[in-house]
């Protein structure tokens, strides 16, 4: 039994406080995982103590345990890297063909993906191309995703943003936000806090949300408007962002294709502009 059929099957038996943060675990499981008990504390307006108790009256040593407890219940565990690298080096002492298998399960990634998204990417498409304005965020090994589809999309749009808080500029570029824009956020487990503070204050200002992540209960998923879902499974140690890079690739094959002629002009225009700075080499002349 998961932490939340526990928490419905003890709920008439527990008293109007206990019954008070089982109610906040159970509706607003996303802030549990993502916020400190201090900040669920101050929300539920029950002393962190008493919070403690509550993990205890569940069977776990604290609130951390309760926490874990929700993530494996919401199928956001993910295994330790160091733990997986040892396996790796283990695997390597028996020989093997490993760079074999990681490529197939690239192919597997590929295809859960693409099966995942065929009714989510036009509504996707639908999304962006409405908006005043749209901002994409991602952060460590998500950063080269939304710095790929932000690059590629400005061909054809000038109004896309890159939200990277570079210099520790996250809060002041997020001031940019305004209703009517729409933003991607990009985010496996374990997720980036960065990630979930750019979704919440996209809500907050008014925004519709993109999130591009690796599944429906995660709390990235669980503040969007629209939902792209990527696997990440691998051999590896790390996972997987190919199937996130794909998924991107896809959307913005998505956009070009509805975006017709003004949208080729564009491209058309921009691609000229890149090699006449220099910023790309001329073709080599035809012998």
């Amino acid at each position: 039994m998961g932490l939340k059929d526990t928490l419905r099957a003890r709920f008439d038996g527990m008293t109007a406080t206990q019954q008070k943060a089982a109610r906040f675990v159970l509706e607003h499981p996303n802030d549990v995982v993502t916020a400190s008990m201090r900040t669920v504390s101050a929300r539920v307006e029950i002393p962190p103590a008493t919070l403690v108790r509550f993990a205890q009256l569940l069977g776990f040593d604290g609130w951390p345990e309760l926490k874990a407890a929700l993530v494996q219940d919401m199928g956001l565990g993910s295994e330790p890297y160091a733990h997986k690298a040892r396996s790796l080096v283990d695997r390597a002492r028996d020989g093997g063909g490993l760079a074999g298998e990681i490529f197939a399960v690239h192919h597997q990634n590929l295809d859960a993906t693409e099966h995942a998204n065929g009714e989510a990417l036009p509504r996707a498409a639908a999304l962006l191309e409405k908006a005043r304005a749209v901002h994409v965020a991602g952060f460590r090994a998500c950063h080269p995703v939304a710095y790929s589809l932000m690059y590629v999309y400005r061909l054809f749009r000038d109004n896309v943003h890159l939200l990277d808080g570079m210099g520790g500029s996250l809060e002041m570029q997020l001031r940019a936000l305004h209703k009517g824009d729409t933003v991607v956020v990009i985010s496996f487990s374990p997720y980036s806090r960065e990630a979930i503070a750019v979704a919440r204050q996209a809500r907050e200002a008014g925004c519709q949300v993109l999130a591009l992540t690796d599944s429906p209960a995660s709390p990235l998923a669980l503040l969007a408007h629209e939902v792209l879902l990527f696997s990440t499974q691998s051999p590896s140690f790390f996972p997987s962002i190919a199937g996130a890079q794909a998924l991107s690739e896809a959307l913005l094959g998505l956009l070009v294709s509805r975006a017709g002629k003004p949208g080729i002009g564009r491209i058309e225009s921009a691609e000229a502009q890149l090699f006449a700075t220099g910023a790309y080499l001329p073709p080599a002349p035809s012998p």
